[in-house]
C-alpha cells in the first residue's frame, strides 16, 4: 500500500525508464489485460528501451485486448519468453501508432514477428513476393503489404538493418507489391493482358532503390502489341492493365491505401500517354526530352510485367542518360530546377523541410547525381541509382573527397533516418520536422539520443544540415583544387581532364584558364596558398552561380595577385563572413566594378565592413575630397585626389548595388528596385557633386588662391540636379558667375571662363580613375552661347529669347557645388519660368507634345529596336519624364509638392495632388524604376554605358540576374520589360498626348 502523499515505487520507475505519463501508464499496467505481464522485471526495461514508452504501453494494452480469449495465454507467454520478439514487437509499438492500429484490426499478425530466421533478416523481392501470394483482391494486397512492413520496420527500430537497407527493403517490397497488383490487374482482364507485353520501370527512389515508408512510387510504362496483335489496340489495352494496376496501389479502402503511383514523369507528364512503346520513348527523349528527364532516367529500373521489355527500354535509354551532361544549358537546367524546389515551399515550412529546404535530402541528391552525370559519361561505376552508393563511387574514383563523402553520408543517413522515424509514426507522406515536443522528442528517442532527445536532436540536426548546406564545396570545387594543388601524394584526384570536364559543366566557358588560375592560386606549401585552398571552394561555387564564372576566378586571381603579399587581404576573406561571397559577387557580376576595384585593390577592405557599403554622404564627401584639395602640391595632383575618392566611392555604390542587387546566404536580395535606384542616383549624385567641388577649388587655388574675382556657382541640371544619375551618366551643368564687388566685369568674365575650362581639363586628364565628363549643352543657344554667364545675364535672356524646352530643361535645375548664395539666387530666378504663374498655355503645351514627337522619331538610333529602348523607345525614361514635367508646368504653380527636380517625387507629388489616378501613377512608376535599372545593369555588366538590352548572350544573362532573373529566363526578362513598358506607353499616350 502507498502511503498518502508519497508516490508508489512503481511510479519512479516508471519515470526513470522514459514514461512522461507516469500515473497513466501505472493504470495501464494494473488492467487486467496486462496481468500475467505487470510483474515481468524486464517488462518496463523492454518499454523502456523504446521511442516512446507511453506509446508503446497504449498499444501493448491494446493489442493485447484485441487477442482471442484462448490466444492472449500464448501472446503473453511468448512476450515474456522470446526477447528478440518482445524488442521487435515493443520497438514497433513505440514508433509507430499507425502499425499498432494494424495489429488490432489484425490480431494474429503479431506471429510474423516471432521467426528469427537468418532470411528474416534481410529479405528481398522473392521473400516479399511470398509474403503477398496470397492476396487475391486489392483490400487482401493492403493486409498483406502492411504485415510485410512490419516486418520492415521492426528491423528498422531494433538496429537489425541501417537505413540504407531499411530503403532498400521497402524499394523491394514496392517491387513485390507492383508484381503483385499488375497479376490482380491481369487476371481481372486476361483478354487484355494477352493483346500486350506490359513492363513497370520504377523511378525516383523506388527505382534507386531507396524508398521511404510513405511515398509516391514514380514509374513509367513500356506496352508492347503481343505477337499478332495490333498495336493501337494493344496499347490500348496496356493502358488500361497500368490504370488498374495503379488504382489498385492508390484507392483507399477500408484497409487504407498503400502508396499513390505516379507517371507523372512519363514523356509530356500527364498530357502524354499513359503507355508508350520503346520506339515512342526513344524519339521523344531524342528529340524533345528536358534535362531534368534524363536526370531522372538515371535512377530507372525494371520491376514489374516483362522483363525482356524493360531492360530494353532501360539498355535503350541508358547512353541517353550519360550524354545529358553534354546538352546546352546542362548547368543552368539543373541549378534552376533546384532553385525552383525552394522557391515552391511555403516561407513558414522552410526551416522544418527535411527534404527540399537549404541543407536537405534533396540537395545531397541533387549534387551526387549532377556529378554523376557530369563524370558518368566516361567512368561506368558512377552509373547508380542509389544516392549512397553513388557517393562512396565517387570518393573511390577520386571525384569527391574521402572525408568529404564520408562526411555526407554520414548526415544523409541521419536526415534519411529522421524521415523514415517521422513518416512511421502514423504512415503518413511527410517531410516536415514536427513542432510539439512529444514528437520531438520520440523522434530524438527513436535515433538513440536518450538524453535530453529534444535538444541533442536539434543539435544534431543542425549540424548534418549544416554539413549538407556547404556541399557544393565539398562536392564540386574542394576536388579540382586538390587536382591542381599537388599536396600529399597517396589520395586519388581528380584528372586534368575531368577537372575540365567539371569546371564546364559548373558554367566555367574555358576550363583550361580557369585550371591555370586554380594552379596559380592554390598550388604549394605557404601559408597564403593553405588560406586560397580553404576559400576557393566557396568561392568557385559563388561564381559559378553568376552569369560569368570565369570573369569572377579571372578577376579574383588579379587582385589577389596584387593583395598577395599584404597581410589583411586573405585573414579579411577568411575571417570576415560576408566579405569573401561579397567579393565573389561583385567579381563575377561585370566589368565595371573589377574595373574600379582593380584601379585600387585595397578597396576590398569595404566589403568586408558591415558599414562599408553604406554611401557617405555629400558633406562627408565634400569634406574629404577638399582636405585632400588643400593638402595637394598642384592642381593636377588635387583633382587626381578627388577623383580616386571619386573611384573608391563609384566602387563601394555598385558593390552595394550588386550584392543587394543579387542577395546573399545570409540576407535575400532587396525586393523593392526602386529603393535602389533612389540610392544609387543619389550616392553618384553626391560624389560627382564633390568632385566637382573639388575640381573647382583646385582651379581656383592654382591661380587665384583663396578667392576668384568673381562668385561663382556650378548649377546641376537634367539628371544630375534631379538626383538621379547612373553609373554611365555625363555630368550635365550650367555655370553663372557674378562679378565682385569693384571687379571689372570684362576681368571677373575672363576668370570665370578660365575656371570652367580648367575644371573641364582637370576631370578629364587621363589617369587611371574614370573621367567625370562635364557637358553643358543645355546652357542658353546651347553650343554656340558662352560657357559661362552672368546672373543678370541668364536673367535676360529668360525673360527675351528663352524657349518652351528651356522652362523644360529648367525644371531640373539644382545648385551642386560653389556660392550658395548664388546658387539660390540662380533657382529664385528661374521658378517663375519652370512653374508659370496660372500654368502653361495650350500653344506651349502644343509646342512641347510636338517637340516630344520630333524626338521619337529623330533620335531613336537607327535600327534600334523602339520596345527595348530604355531611354528614348516606348514607355522608357523619356516618355515618363516628359509626362511628369508636363504636369509639374502646368500645376506647380499651385501644387507645392511638384516643385522639385526629383521624376519619382513628382510622380507622387501629383498623384497625391489627385492629378493622376493611382494606377496609372503605379504603372510609370514601374516603368521608369525598371529602364532606369536596365541602363545602370548594362553599364556594370559591360563597363560602357547603353540604352539597350546586350545582344552577347552571357551579357544579356548578367544583366537579367542583377533585375532579379533565375538563369534561363533572358526571355522572360525581355517580355516584362515590353509589357511594363508598353502599359506605360498606354499611359503617356492619355495623360501627355490627350490621346
Amino acid at each position: 500500500m502507498t502511503v498518502p502523499g508519497r508516490r508508489s515505487s512503481t511510479f519512479s520507475r516508471l519515470l526513470r525508464h522514459g514514461f512522461t505519463d507516469p500515473s497513466a501508464a501505472e493504470r495501464l499496467l494494473d488492467l487486467p489485460e496486462l496481468a500475467a505481464l505487470r510483474d515481468d522485471p524486464v517488462l518496463l526495461d523492454a518499454l523502456g528501451a523504446t521511442a516512446d514508452p507511453d506509446l508503446a504501453l497504449r498499444g501493448l494494452v491494446r493489442l493485447a485486448e484485441a487477442q482471442p480469449g484462448t490466444e492472449r495465454g500464448t501472446f503473453t507467454t511468448t512476450l515474456l519468453s522470446a526477447k528478440p520478439f518482445r524488442d521487435r514487437l515493443l520497438g514497433v509499438l513505440g514508433a509507430s501508432e499507425a502499425l499498432a492500429d494494424h495489429l488490432v484490426r489484425h490480431p494474429k499478425d503479431w506471429e510474423t514477428l516471432v521467426t528469427y530466421e537468418a532470411v528474416d533478416l534481410h529479405p528481398g523481392v522473392t521473400e516479399f513476393e511470398h509474403g503477398l501470394a496470397e492476396a487475391t483482391d486489392p483490400v487482401a494486397l493492403r493486409v498483406a503489404y502492411r504485415r510485410c512492413l512490419l516486418g520492415i520496420a521492426a528491423r528498422d527500430v531494433c538496429g537489425t538493418t541501417d537505413v540504407a537497407q531499411t530503403a532498400a527493403e521497402l524499394a523491394d517490397l514496392a517491387t513485390a507489391t507492383l508484381r503483385a497488383a499488375l497479376a490482380l490487374a491481369r487476371a481481372a482482364e486476361p483478354a487484355d493482358a494477352a493483346q500486350c507485353r506490359l513492363s513497370v520501370i520504377a523511378m525516383g527512389k523506388c527505382g534507386g532503390h531507396e524508398l521511404n515508408y510513405v511515398s509516391d512510387v514514380d514509374v513509367i510504362f513500356v506496352g508492347e502489341p503481343a505477337e499478332g496483335a495490333d498495336e493501337a489496340k494493344a496499347l490500348q489495352a496496356a493502358t488500361r492493365l497500368a490504370s488498374h494496376l495503379m488504382r489498385i496501389c492508390s484507392e483507399t479502402t477500408v484497409e487504407g491505401t498503400i502508396w499513390p503511383v505516379d507517371a507523372n514523369l512519363r514523356p509530356e507528364g500527364r498530357n502524354g500517354p499513359l503507355v508508350r512503346t520503346l520506339s515512342s520513348h526513344l524519339a521523344y527523349y531524342q528529340r524533345w526530352a528536358k534535362t531534368w528527364e534524363f536526370q531522372a532516367l538515371l535512377k530507372a529500373r525494371p520491376v514489374a510485367g516483362d522483363p525482356e521489355l524493360g531492360s530494353a527500354y532501360v539498355d535503350a535509354v541508358s547512353p541517353m542518360v550519360w550524354q545529358a551532361a553534354e546538352r546546352e544549358n546542362f548547368v543552368t537546367d539543373v541549378q534552376a530546377m533546384r532553385r525552383r524546389v525552394v522557391d515552391n515551399i511555403p516561407v513558414d515550412r522552410v526551416d522544418r523541410e527535411l527534404k527540399l529546404g537549404p541543407g536537405g535530402l534533396r540537395d545531397v541528391e541533387f549534387a551526387v547525381q549532377l556529378l554523376q552525370l557530369v563524370h558518368g559519361r566516361s567512368d561506368a561505376t558512377l552509373h547508380s541509382g542509389s544516392t549512397l552508393d553513388a557517393l562512396a563511387a565517387l570518393a573511390a574514383g577520386g571525384y569527391v573527397g574521402r572525408a568529404d563523402a564520408a562526411q555526407l553520408d554520414e548526415a544523409y543517413r541521419f536526415l534519411r533516418a529522421m524521415e523514415h522515424r517521422i513518416q512511421l509514426y502514423r504512415l503518413r507522406r511527410t517531410h516536415l520536422v514536427p513542432e510539439g515536443e512529444e514528437d520531438l522528442r520520440r523522434l530524438g528517442r527513436s535515433l538513440g539520443l536518450r538524453t535530453d532527445p529534444v535538444a541533442a536532436l536539434n543539435k544534431e540536426w543542425k549540424r548534418h544540415a549544416s554539413v549538407v548546406r556547404r556541399l557544393h564545396e565539398k562536392l564540386f570545387y574542394r576536388p579540382l583544387l586538390d587536382a591542381v594543388a599537388q599536396l600529399a601524394p597517396g589520395e586519388t584526384r581528380l584528372s586534368t581532364k575531368a577537372a575540365g570536364q567539371r569546371l564546364e559543366a559548373l558554367g566555367y566557358a574555358d576550363p583550361a584558364a580557369a585550371l591555370r588560375h586554380l594552379e596559380a592560386l592554390a598550388s604549394g606549401v605557404s601559408r597564403k596558398a593553405a588560406i586560397q585552398r580553404t576559400l576557393l571552394p566557396v568561392l568557385l561555387g559563388w561564381f559559378a552561380d553568376s552569369a560569368d564564372p570565369d570573369a569572377g576566378l579571372l578577376g579574383f586571381r588579379r587582385v589577389s595577385d596584387a593583395l598577395g603579399k599584404t597581410p589583411w587581404y586573405l585573414r579579411l576573406l577568411r575571417d570576415e563572413g560576408a566579405a569573401a561571397e561579397n567579393l565573389a559577387r561583385v567579381l563575377s557580376a561585370g566589368r565595371l566594378a573589377p574595373d574600379l576595384l582593380l584601379r585600387a585593390p585595397e578597396a576590398v577592405a569595404i566589403l568586408g565592413d558591415p558599414e562599408g557599403l553604406k554611401p557617405r554622404g555629400r558633406d562627408h564627401l565634400e569634406q574629404e575630397v577638399l582636405a585632400a584639395v588643400g593638402r595637394a602640391d598642384d592642381a593636377e595632383q588635387a583633382v587626381a585626389a578627388a577623383r580616386g575618392v571619386r573611384r573608391r566611392e563609384l566602387f563601394r555604390t555598385a558593390a552595394a548595388d550588386l550584392i543587394d542587387s543579387y542577395g546573399t546566404e545570409d540576407s535575400p536580395r532587396t525586393s523593392d528596385p526602386g529603393a535602389l535606384v533612389d540610392r544609387v542616383g543619389e550616392a553618384v549624385t553626391d560624389l560627382n557633386a564633390a568632385t566637382i567641388a573639388g575640381a573647382l577649388r583646385a582651379a581656383v587655388r592654382a591661380e587665384w588662391g583663396d578667392e576668384l574675382p568673381t562668385r561663382f556657382a556650378v548649377i546641376g541640371m537634367g539628371r544630375f540636379g534631379g538626383h538621379e544619375l547612373g553609373y554611365g551618366s555625363d555630368a550635365d551643368v550650367l555655370f553663372v558667375h557674378e562679378p565682385r564687388e569693384g571687379v571689372d566685369e570684362q576681368e571677373a568674365a575672363r576668370a570665370a571662363a578660365r575656371v570652367v575650362t580648367e575644371m573641364r581639363r582637370l576631370l578629364q586628364v587621363p589617369t587611371t580613375d574614370p573621367p567625370l565628363l562635364i557637358d553643358a549643352d543645355l546652357r542658353p543657344e546651347g553650343r554656340s552661347g558662352p560657357l559661362v554667364r552672368t546672373l543678370a545675364s541668364y536673367g535676360a535672356y529668360y525673360r527675351r529669347w528663352s524657349l518652351t524646352w528651356e522652362s523644360q530643361a529648367l525644371l531640373r535645375a539644382a545648385p551642386i557645388a560653389g556660392d550658395p548664395d548664388l546658387g539660390r539666387r540662380f533657382i529664385e530666378l528661374i521658378d517663375p519660368l519652370r512653374y508659370p504663374a496660372e500654368g502653361l498655355g495650350e500653344d506651349a503645351v502644343r509646342e512641347i507634345r510636338r517637340l516630344k514627337a520630333r524626338m521619337e522619331s529623330e533620335r531613336l538610333p537607327r535600327g534600334a529596336d523602339p520596345t527595348l529602348h530604355a531611354k528614348l523607345g516606348r514607355g522608357g525614361l523619356s516618355d515618363v519624364e516628359w509626362t511628369v514635367q508636363l504636369l509639374q508646368m502646368r500645376h506647380g504653380w499651385a501644387e507645392p509638392g511638384l516643385r522639385t527636380t526629383r521624376t519619382r517625387a513628382a510622380l507622387f507629388a501629383a498623384h497625391a495632388a489627385g492629378l493622376i489616378p493611382t494606377e496609372e501613377a503605379q504603372t510609370l512608376d514601374e516603368a521608369w524604376v525598371l529602364a532606369t535599372r536596365v541602363r545602370n545593369a548594362v553599364m556594370l555588366v559591360r563597363g560602357r554605358p547603353g540604352d539597350t538590352f546586350p545582344s552577347e548572350p552571357r551579357e544579356l544573362a548578367a544583366v537579367g540576374r542583377y533585375l532579379g532573373y533565375a538563369p534561363g529566363h533572358v526571355g522572360e526578362m525581355v517580355d516584362d520589360y515590353r509589357r511594363i513598358t508598353r502599359r506605360a506607353r498606354a499611359v503617356v499616350d492619355e495623360l501627355f498626348y490627350g490621346a
